[in-house]
């Protein structure tokens, strides 16, 4: 062998073992390397949103639903870029010259995105696929526009979006659920909304959003270089969990009737607002929580909010002081105590002094002989005082704190305010001149509905609440929380303190035992209640006002068989809440027509007649 030949077979082996050696360190070290890059290069993960619960009222009236839908997407720089291949493919088969190309192509791809522009709404509009205008301009300024992601068009048919994406080169219609909300501002206060994404974002849609979301599904298939899916390689398989269903304890109907009636109510009173909470008494559950200015979240939202509307719920989240629609929390204690009774006879001067302060009544007077149920029924913040004299700081404290003041209801919803109420070792003798009287703590139309549900209901209040059921996807049912009771006075208080303030409502032509609700009653009931006239402070002096004010009014009706508790609230009327203005500055009217509309739909049998007027004023 030559020398030269012995030369190139060294070189040549040293190159082959080279190469062995760098293809085993290839496939040795980096081949697990290189081959999770090209498994993760061919993996795809797909997603299967799982489908929102929808929600029901009481009688199985849908207030919340999700319907699937598409939303049309592009990326309009790689739209452009593919267009313009096409284009220029497309002018070199007919024959053109590049300088021909290149002065006309980029004409001919803006002429296919107006196409674009026109056809789209076109098709959308034609099979009435989607609520509202979807605008030729806005589609091409998205066409045109310097992203790599667009949405087009949002909530449309999957089956028109499928054509529209089969049409049109780039369009892709991509999975979207809309969250329906069929009765539009109805219970939206209670419901709230999803955003775009599908989180909750107000009320329910909020506070539910673990129950009522689900949990999406996964898979993982393999695709190859040109986008086609290779068979076999569908892994990882996870089915999704849709959100459970949920009953609230709501009523449509009456929802609907509630809060039109406040609506009026707002506008006869020139009010800043209204608001209403009507409770099952055996139950505690929410029958129905309005306020005005609902939001319609089918509507344009940013012009209804400039308008002043909003997603709020004020029943749970705006607390004001009540004024003497809380003295029923001193009656029934001190009834409670035995410290006196519905008959006895009081001798109740205009003002009482009390560490300092000196209270009036709402109108001047010398002594008068009120009986305690007078002093309720005439609304007396002097004779209320002189009872919870009687019953002395500590232990109304302690009524307070059964009634549930200063505490939250647990009520299964956002925002909820626990209301106002000074610390028992803050008290000062100025403290206990306004707490019996309804001054000085704050709390919610649902605190205050909730106080009158447990004298109605024997004594035991009921946390309220608003969730009924909820069922799981398969069909069953979870068990909820039972709420927490607390027996808060006795029955035969509950009982007394009821009976002593159907005085409120009482009529009496010669004006002597007439109380300052009697147009809050309910024609062939009897019926039970508290009106309110709450100062609110001053912000400039921070003294109370001479004429801006909280008016309040709770009720039970029957108060004979009590089913419902109505709790209503007008903010700064300037008027009354009837037609023209009428029925003075009271929330009674109010009361007595939900009061009215439930008996009646309800078919509760009509009350036996009362004996004898109550006495309020002895003679």
């Amino acid at each position: 062998m030559t020398r030269r030949l012995r030369i190139i077979l060294v070189f040549f082996t040293a190159l082959t073992v080279l190469l062995v050696g760098r293809l085993a360190w290839v496939q040795i070290v980096w081949g697990p390397e290189f081959a999770a890059k090209a498994q993760q290069q061919r993996a795809r993960v797909y997603v299967e949103p799982a489908r929102r619960g929808e929600v029901t009222d009481r009688h199985g009236n849908q207030l919340a639903y999700t319907m699937q839908a598409r939303s049309l997407t592009i990326s309009p720089q790689v739209l452009r870029s593919e267009l313009t291949e096409q284009q220029d493919l497309a002018m070199r088969m007919d024959g053109m010259s590049r300088e021909q190309i290149d002065a006309e192509i980029d004409e001919r791809v803006e002429d296919v995105l107006v196409t674009m522009s026109q056809e789209i709404p076109a098709m959308i509009e034609e099979a009435g696929a989607i609520t509202g205008e979807v605008k030729e301009e806005e589609i091409l300024e998205k066409l045109q526009a310097d992203s790599t992601y667009e949405v087009l068009v949002r909530n449309v048919d999957p089956d028109v979006a499928a054509e529209i994406a089969a049409t049109f080169h780039g369009v892709a219609a991509d999975h979207q659920d809309i969250r329906q909300y069929p009765n539009g501002a109805i219970a939206e206060n209670v419901l709230g909304k999803v955003s775009m994404d599908g989180q909750g974002q107000f009320g329910f849609e909020t506070s539910g959003d673990a129950m009522l979301s689900g949990i999406n599904g996964r898979s993982t298939e393999d695709v190859s270089t040109n986008g086609q899916v290779i068979p076999g390689t569908l892994r990882d398989v996870v089915p999704a969990v849709d959100g459970a269903a949920v009953e609230l304890s709501l009523d449509l109907d009456l929802q609907t009737y509630v809060q039109q009636l406040l609506e009026q109510a707002k506008t006869n009173s020139q009010a800043d607002s209204a608001e209403a909470v009507v409770l099952d008494v055996a139950t505690g559950e929410v029958l129905a929580m309005a306020n005005t200015d609902t939001i319609d979240p089918n509507g344009n939202i940013e012009r209804q909010l400039r308008a002043g509307k909003d997603f709020e719920n004020q029943t749970i989240s705006h607390p004001y002081e009540p004024g003497s629609v809380a003295k029923i929390i001193t009656a029934a204690a001190t009834l409670e105590e035995g410290l006196t009774t519905p008959d006895e006879v009081h001798q109740v001067p205009g003002s009482i002094h009390m560490a300092g302060v000196t209270v009036n009544d709402a109108w001047a007077h010398g002594v008068v002989p009120y009986t305690t149920t007078g002093i309720f029924g005439k609304s007396s913040n002097v004779g209320t005082l002189m009872l919870a004299e009687r019953l002395g700081e500590d232990r109304f404290a302690d009524y307070l704190q059964r009634f549930g003041i200063g505490q939250t209801t647990g009520i299964e919803l956002p925002n909820e305010s626990s209301g106002l109420l000074p610390a028992r070792e803050q008290w000062s003798g100025g403290t206990f001149a306004n707490l019996p009287i309804g001054q000085g703590m704050s709390f919610t139309t649902l605190q205050m509905a909730s106080i009158y549900q447990a004298l109605a209901n024997g004594g035991e209040r009921i946390e309220p609440r608003i969730v009924r059921s909820v069922t799981n996807p398969d069909g069953t049912e979870q068990e909820l929380a039972e709420p927490d009771r607390t027996q808060v006075v006795s029955p035969d208080t509950a009982r007394a303190t009821i009976d002593m303030f159907r005085s409120i409502m009482q009529d009496d032509p010669g004006g002597l035992q007439m109380g300052t609700g009697a147009n809050g009653a309910v024609p062939g009931y009897q019926t039970s209640g508290k009106t309110g006239t709450a100062q609110k402070v001053d912000p400039n002096t921070g003294a109370y006002s001479n004429s801006d004010y909280w008016i309040t009014f709770a009720g039970v009706a029957p108060a004979d068989d009590p089913r419902f508790v109505v709790a209503v609230m007008v903010d700064e009327p300037t008027r009354g809440v009837e037609e023209g203005g009428g029925g003075g500055q009271s929330s009674a009217p109010i009361f007595r027509d939900i009061a009215s509309w439930l008996l009646d739909r309800d078919n509760i049998p009509t009350s036996p007649p009362m004996e004898d007027l109550l006495i309020l004023h002895a003679q």
